[in-house]
């Protein structure tokens, strides 16, 4: 800063930045009054955790009470299967909410009619309940451990293809079965599917007023026949289940990853081997398409070999075969990428999912010799977990299993 000429400044004025100048004080100006801030609004608080019972009366009730309907008359209202938030599956436990719920709805709730979830009464324009169970850690997020769970319900009108009501609870984990239902227990593979992501966005990060994911929407006929497919094939009515599903992938909405699961289990239980072959090859074209397949290998605890004492891996040459075969065409490259539960240290989970990665890696190369230098090998432990409960049994299968993305080459 340049010195100021001397006698143009007082020397007072020199120092304002640090002390008062001594010269009398003068009278200031008024000037306009301040202005009220208001504090900023405190983040919201999430509910408590309630037992499982108290949590799921809790979420329908809030859902059935505040919806923004007409009083004057009856609605029709089915139920859309409730699904696991994170992988779209269905368990024991989400079945028993449902159950739950369309009894609260007939025993208090007049203004409601429950109808079966069918392509005929979604002909007709009900409301549909939807709702996700969400394993969060203490931080209420899909990560780490989960040591609680997050009930998310949603009331959707379809003859305004609006929600109009929304429901929220969580619950302890004491009381829960997430082990999943026969359909998705023995599914082989898992991916990302549009019609059930459109289920969860609809549900989850939404408000009363907002629109219908059109994900969602523009599937709802095909999920209706689907829930008809899998409760068939859960009550083991194999033939029944791959008629509806052979008649929901002919249509329209028919391409659906969960269908092509669902036509590969139920040849493979009506002893049709080369048909369930196909249709295993529709889902690992439809994974890498979508660049993400998950297969679920069983491997024996703390090793890298195929666990022997499973009927399932009779089936896993040819499954590897069938993605070796899928893989090699075109110039892309595939990642590798071995899974791990959260039991146990994860400086080991990180070793054995990357050894795992390794043997998947080299059974691919030694079924497509010309993969050798396409497919690269990763392990991530448990950090990328899908249930989190670290139980090791079927309820958690997905967090023990193996990726393959297509992937630019550039990036291996």
């Amino acid at each position: 800063m340049k010195r100021p000429l001397r006698g143009l400044m007082p020397a007072c004025l020199m120092a304002t930045w640090l002390t008062a100048c001594t010269s009398p004080p003068t009278t200031p100006e008024p000037g306009p009054a301040p202005v009220a801030v208001a504090p900023p609004p405190s983040p919201a608080v999430p509910p408590p955790q309630l037992r499982y019972d108290n949590a799921v009366l809790s979420a329908a009730t809030a859902l059935l009470k505040n919806a923004q309907l007409d009083e004057s008359t009856t609605h029709a209202l089915v139920i859309d299967p409730l699904i696991d938030g994170m992988t779209g599956q269905q368990s024991v436990t989400t079945r028993s909410m449902g159950e739950r719920v369309a009894t609260l709805v007939r025993q208090q709730y007049s203004q409601y009619a429950v109808q079966p979830f069918s392509p005929a009464t979604i002909a007709r324009s009900p409301l549909v309940l939807i709702g996700t169970f969400t394993g969060v850690n203490a931080q209420r997020q899909t990560s780490g451990t989960r040591e609680a769970y997050r009930l998310c319900f949603a009331l959707a009108d379809l003859k305004t293809g609006k929600l109009v009501s929304k429901g929220l609870a969580f619950s302890l984990p004491e009381g829960i079965d997430a082990t999943p239902l026969p359909s998705f227990r023995d599914a082989p593979a898992w991916t990302e599917d549009p019609a059930t992501l459109g289920y969860i966005r609809t549900c989850q990060g939404t408000k009363a007023g907002d629109p219908i994911n059109p994900m969602y929407l523009d599937r709802i006929v095909a999920a209706a026949q689907v829930a008809e497919a899998i409760e068939a094939y859960d009550a083991g009515k194999y033939r029944q289940a791959l008629d509806l599903y052979s008649s929901v992938q002919r249509t329209a909405a028919g391409d659906q990853f969960r269908v092509y699961n669902g036509l590969y289990l139920a040849n493979l239980k009506l002893g049709r081997r080369a048909e369930a072959d196909a249709a295993f090859g529709q889902i690992v074209a439809y994974g890498l398409t979508h660049r993400r397949l998950a297969v679920k290998f069983l491997f024996r605890p703390g090793s890298t070999a195929f666990d022997s004492g499973s009927t399932l891996t009779a089936a896993y040459p040819g499954l590897l075969k069938t993605i070796a075969s899928s893989a090699q065409g075109g110039s892309a490259c595939l990642e590798v990428t071995g899974h791990t539960s959260p039991t146990g240290p994860e400086v080991l989970n990180q070793r054995l999912s990357l050894l795992r990665a390794e043997f998947v890696k080299s059974r691919l190369e030694a079924s497509m010799p010309t993969l050798a230098k396409r497919v690269i090998a990763n392990g991530v432990g448990s950090s990328q977990t899908l249930i989190g409960t670290g139980r090791d049994d079927a309820s958690d299968a997905l967090d023990r299993r193996v990726e393959f993305a297509v992937i630019e080459c550039g990036k291996a």
